[in-house]
């Protein structure tokens, strides 16, 4: 198993201070548009959600990498706040569907926005921390850990 010497310890900290404080960032923009960071979260994951995939509540929680009742939960207060709305599929009325309501997309519209801006100014950095940490080897510091994507996904 490879070690890691402590300019890897460094990037990965560099790195993770990044990613932190674009978060406090987006926790303080959304916190003052009346929204938790999840509710935000959701409705992006609604709106960007690839071709193909249908917005149902499996899908957000995958997406989200949350648990099936999280989504629910979160879905019935946005719902409740008249940002999104639920509905049944044409092509089979079993199958619920979420959508953005006009105030859903509104709001949406302006988190995004400030988020987008915030990510051209920090971006940068971000990228160039997330570069310092794939140089720590030929595929990446973490190429032999003992931890690999497959089982990290099975402690989520």
């Amino acid at each position: 198993m490879k070690k890691l010497t402590l300019s890897d310890y460094q990037a990965l900290a560099e790195f993770r201070y990044q990613i932190r404080r674009f978060l406090h960032f987006s926790e303080l923009v959304v916190k003052r548009a009346g929204l938790e960071r999840g509710q935000y979260q959701l409705m992006l994951a609604i709106k960007g959600m690839p071709p193909g995939i249908r917005p149902r509540i499996r899908e957000l929680a995958t997406r989200m990498q949350i648990r099936h009742h999280s989504a629910v939960e979160l879905v019935n207060r946005l719902e409740a706040g008249g940002f999104v709305h639920r509905q049944r599929a044409r092509d089979d009325r079993r199958e619920v569907l979420l959508g953005l309501t006009p105030k859903g997309e509104r709001v949406l519209g302006e988190l995004a926005l400030h988020h987008h801006d915030e990510l051209r100014l920090a971006g940068p950095e971000l990228v160039n921390a997330l570069r310092r940490v794939m140089r720590g080897g030929r595929d990446g510091i973490f190429a032999d850990s003992a931890f690999s994507r497959k089982q990290l996904r099975k402690h989520a």
